[in-house]
């Protein structure tokens, strides 16, 4: 961990994918694209950060973007656990994915090495990808389905795990189009709205939970323009919503997260529209620091306040956000930016990477499986089935 390098070369080899097209002609395509882009004025999710190719699981490298486009090759369980840990790969539902296909390829390599003994031996593989991160989760929610086809498995288990794992990825893109649209249904036209951190394609396995809302009502004309947090220390906002969303033909300003509060008042902002690393089961949320900051605000200017997670982020084993394990990272990510020390030398920092936002100031939880108006205990008990 330690100091964030946002350029820093990976634990594997990097390929950056540049076109072969060169120069001007480049150039002209590039600007075709573009204008093609602003005359549509609508989403297309080009964007994704998780690919299943050649055999292999390839992922994004977001610690690059914007500057650089940059797939890393991830072949084991050890490249699995360092890609989630150093920010490679984030965001609940990318983290879950991310470990699922983990699973498959430590099983396939477990099974290459000991036909007969693979069951006992891929235990320590787990056990790292249980412990990468420890909000998230996603993470044990995947891991735990895929137990349930391991379980069940009669001779050579990798097909059938890695079916497993593309039916995750499979299905949080369906669910995440699902609830762009349950969520954009709730959004008056005739404001913009705000988003916190990353809650995007580059969050989950493609559209985006909190983007796709923002996506679905985009392309509706229900919102007329987007903000979002930079969101330190990582920036999140700055380096990856943004990108993501001018990338998809969506124009997104950004504001300081001190700036929140003068933009609720300005009356610009209907809503507060973030996703969730987890939700407990009566309702509080878990996300990336800063979030209960802007519900406190949005409580106090009237603005609504939108969580938007598949049912995977939901922990009905956490009775409140008090039993929510939060993470904390290494202080130098917000004393130094890159290679360079921006605070007095002595001092020292606190860096909690997530906080908990209370369900008595969040308006609607958004899943694939419905809406929880002011959630509460009994209302979220509902999704449980």
């Amino acid at each position: 961990m330690g100091r964030i390098f946002f350029g820093s070369v990976s634990f594997v080899r990097t390929k950056e994918m540049n076109s072969p097209i060169k120069g001007e002609k480049h150039s002209l395509i590039q600007e075709k694209h573009r204008k093609e882009q602003e005359m549509k004025m609508k989403p297309n999710d080009s964007v994704t950060a998780i690919k299943w190719k050649n055999d292999r699981l390839s992922l994004l490298d977001q610690r690059r973007l914007p500057d650089k486009v940059v797939w890393l090759d991830i072949t084991n369980t050890e490249q699995t656990v360092s890609a989630i840990r150093d920010m490679v790969v984030r965001g609940a539902p990318a983290i879950g994915i991310t470990a699922a296909y983990g699973f498959a390829m430590a099983t396939r390599l477990r099974y290459e090495e000991s036909p007969d003994n693979w069951q006992t031996s891929i235990q320590s593989d787990l056990e790292l990808l249980r412990d990468a991160r420890p909000t998230a989760v996603n993470l044990v929610w995947a891991i735990n389905r895929m137990l349930g086809v391991f379980e069940r498995v009669d001779g050579d288990p990798v097909p059938l795990l890695l079916d497993e794992a593309k039916a995750i990825h499979e299905e949080d893109i369906t669910a995440n189009h699902r609830m762009g649209e349950l969520g954009a249904e709730l959004i008056t036209p005739g404001k913009g709205v705000l988003t916190h951190c990353n809650a995007g394609s580059l969050a989950t396995g493609g559209y985006g939970t909190a983007l796709g809302v923002i996506r679905s009502a985009w392309q509706q004309k229900r919102i007329n323009a987007v903000y979002a947090d930079e969101t330190r220390p990582w920036l999140q906002g700055a380096r990856l919503t943004a990108w993501e969303l001018i990338e998809d033909g969506i124009p997104t300003s950004l504001v300081v997260e001190g700036a929140a509060s003068a933009l609720m008042a300005s009356g610009r902002i209907g809503w507060i529209i973030v996703g969730s690393d987890r939700i407990a089961a009566n309702g509080d949320v878990a996300n990336k620091i800063g979030t209960c900051n802007l519900a406190i605000i949005a409580h106090y200017y009237g603005v609504k306040f939108m969580v938007v997670a598949p049912v995977s982020t939901c922990d009905p084993n956490m009775a409140s956000g008090q039993d929510i394990p939060l993470e904390s990272r290494d202080p130098d990510e917000i004393l130094s930016l890159g290679e360079q020390r921006i605070a007095a030398a002595q001092a020292s920092a606190w860096n909690p990477v997530f906080d908990i936002t209370p369900a008595t100031l969040i308006d609607v939880i958004v899943t694939e499986k419905g809406v929880v108006r002011e959630p509460n205990v009994e209302k979220m008990r509902v999704l449980w089935g």
